[in-house]
């Protein structure tokens, strides 16, 4: 089939948007291949069709369990057979999972990078055949990247076992340093990148300087119809501003990962589909959410760089209509920002210190491996050993980036039970133990294969078969597990910790402090690129943004709030009648970028044409189309 018939089969769509043919034509001949498109540029389109077109397994990786989760069950409503595999799976639901990719029936395999280092699951994907690795987020891999991630180093030896199958890196924001650092990690044979300019023609940035955000925020929605988002660092704060917008007459909402993940869920659709018009969110919110109709996203305090800052107001205006991206800024946040990224690398004797906390509180003692995943509470283990959260959280962070320890993210996982004793053994035990035999005996035949591998089991019909509470129900099940007749694992929606490697003596860990100095420095240099955005009051901020991406020749936008009070002296309505009357002569048969439209209409620079045709764009005479590219309307 060819990949236009599978994109209209699956997908519903006739035609590709800019780069996704050129990308997906070039995984097909077999060239290792990067793709750099913005946020919405339609990422997971360039591996799914040429993976459908292939024959084989698509190997895809991914550091996003609830991402990877969305995907599968996307793919799985079109008819195409998927499977995910991460942190939080029992070995025979991985077994069989493996298995099914080893003998057909299943065109993509989801895997967390961390799964990667499993010799299991390395020997198995060799046993499959694979006709395309894709790496999603492929900026985590570069330690120059704002998200470095070091499991996504094993990747490469994935990429060894399979020299001859092409590799598809796709991300959202990368500068060239990070580019060419995801090719050299990835291994490609030759450089080869797709790259999707980062401008938005549609968006217009705006930076607010004012001691009252409350009223700024406040302002700004009561001004602007539709859907919008605020972004705030911490969940108390997104809890607070929630309360406040609803207060003050509007619908809002507040999203952060303490919530359980059905709350998340539930959340989540009601802002999509418009039953909740605010969501107040941490930066938990948003990763892999397409709502083309955001009006406005509002920073209530700046983020750590340009590179999230821009995914983040990105989620603004993805239907190509006017939409606003507005941080609100007071001097002090620099001040604060730059205090919280010092407390960030915490010193090596502290490192070392929680590091041994961690081991006692997990029981591994000194030289010991465990290859097992210990739920995480962050709150609780900071309580038990008298230390303050937020510096346990940056000091676990960094021994996650040194590789000591790995920490996964929150899952929400079913309980789930196996039975060990069989035939005759059960049948003495439940003659015994007339206490335990009616759940037992109700276990039997509700649940198959509960002999073989973990089985979820729904603990409250279970409660209600029994005439007994949930509570009394896990107290049973433990009690029987207490007593080595089954496997009991309780629900649990808690982010999960592993030790790398045997534990070490604390006064002998390996802390790589011109690693920490090195990553200090560069996330000190990324953040004065954002509060120098912030603090920008004379270039455009659409050219300040892109030349941080390295695209020197852009112009200015003319709508971001510098850009409109320099063209307020230029552009009169007079003006703007005449170029309309220009404009409306042109052949319009085809789309314009603003510099053809420049070598047609005289007596105007780039950037004073770019002004105008944006204040039209607003006005409805202009419209963009999805290369962002510019059409007549009117």
């Amino acid at each position: 089939m060819a990949i236009h018939e599978v994109l209209k089969s699956y997908w519903g769509h006739t035609e590709f948007r800019p780069l996704q043919q050129d990308i997906i034509e070039s995984v097909l001949v077999g060239n290792d291949t990067l793709a750099l498109l913005p946020t919405g540029g339609g990422k997971s389109i360039c591996f799914q069709v040429p993976a459908m077109v292939m024959s084989g397994v698509c190997l895809v990786v991914s550091p996003l369990i609830a991402l990877m989760k969305d995907q599968v069950a996307n793919l799985h409503s079109k008819g195409i057979s998927a499977q995910a595999i991460y942190s939080g799976l029992n070995p025979s639901e991985i077994q069989l999972i493996l298995n099914n990719c080893v003998h057909g029936g299943v065109k993509f395999l989801y895997l967390s990078p961390e799964r990667l280092g499993s010799e299991y699951v390395k020997s198995q994907l060799l046993q499959m055949n694979i006709c395309l690795l894709a790496i999603d987020e492929a900026h985590c891999i570069s330690q120059w990247g704002y998200d470095f991630r070091p499991e996504y180093r094993k990747i490469k030896e994935v990429r060894e076992l399979f020299p001859d199958v092409p590799v598809l890196a796709l991300t959202a924001s990368a500068t060239e340093s990070v580019v060419n650092d995801i090719q050299d990690q990835l291994g490609f044979k030759s450089k080869l990148v797709f790259r999707k300019s980062f401008e938005r023609l549609n968006l217009h940035y705006i930076v607010r300087y004012h001691e009252n955000k409350l009223d700024k925020m406040l302002n700004a929605f009561q001004m602007m119809r539709g859907s919008g988002l605020v972004y705030v660092r911490n969940r108390k704060l997104a809890e607070d501003l929630a309360a406040y917008l609803v207060e003050n007459g509007m619908n809002a909402s507040y999203y952060h990962a303490g919530l359980k993940a059905e709350e998340r869920q539930i959340r989540q659709d009601n802002w999509i589909k418009n039953k909740t018009r605010i969501m107040v969110c941490t930066n938990a919110f948003g990763m892999g959410i397409d709502k083309p109709d955001c009006r406005l996203v509002v920073h209530y305090q700046i983020p750590d760089c340009l590179e999230a800052y821009y995914q983040e107001a990105g989620r603004a205006g993805r239907n190509g209509e006017a939409a606003y991206c507005l941080l609100l800024y007071h001097t002090s946040d620099a001040h604060v920002m730059r205090a919280n990224l010092a407390k960030q690398f915490p010193e090596p004797a502290f490192l070392a210190s929680v590091y041994a906390h961690l081991s006692d509180y997990f029981q591994v003692p000194v030289g010991q491996e465990s290859e097992h995943d210990y739920l995480f509470n962050i709150q609780a283990f900071s309580a038990h050993v008298k230390l303050n959260t937020v510096s346990v959280f940056n000091a676990v962070k960094l021994l996650s980036q040194l590789e000591l320890i790995q920490v996964n993210e929150a899952l929400n996982l079913p309980s789930r039970i196996k039975l060990h004793l069989k035939g005759n053994e059960l049948f003495q035990f439940q003659n015994t133990h007339i206490l335990y035999a009616d759940l037992l005996q109700l276990l039997l035949r509700t649940y198959g294969g509960i002999f073989d591998y973990e089985v979820v089991i729904a603990e409250g019909n279970l409660a209600m078969q029994l005439n007994i509470s949930e509570a009394k129900l896990r107290e049973n099940l433990q009690k029987l597990q207490e007593l080595g007749i089954l496997t009991y694992s309780e629900q649990h929606n808690q982010p999960t910790l592993r030790f790398i490697g045997p534990r070490m003596a604390k006064q002998y860990l390996p802390v790589n402090s011109s690693y920490i100095r090195f990553r200090k420095q560069m996330e000190f240099e990324k953040l004065e690129a954002m509060i120098q955005y912030a603090e920008n009051t004379n270039l455009c901020r659409s050219r300040v943004l892109l030349q941080y991406f390295d695209e020197f020749d852009a112009m200015d936008c003319g709508v971001c709030d510098i850009c409109k009070e320099k063209i307020g002296r230029y552009w009169t309505e007079e003006k703007l009648v005449q170029l309309v009357e220009q404009l409306r002569v042109i052949d319009w048969k085809k789309a314009y970028s603003i510099k053809e439209l420049a070598s047609i209409c005289k007596n105007y620079r780039d950037f004073e044409l770019a002004a105008a045709c944006r204040i039209l764009l607003d006005k409805g005479i202009l419209q963009l189309n999805s290369a962002q590219q510019i059409t007549w309307v009117k």
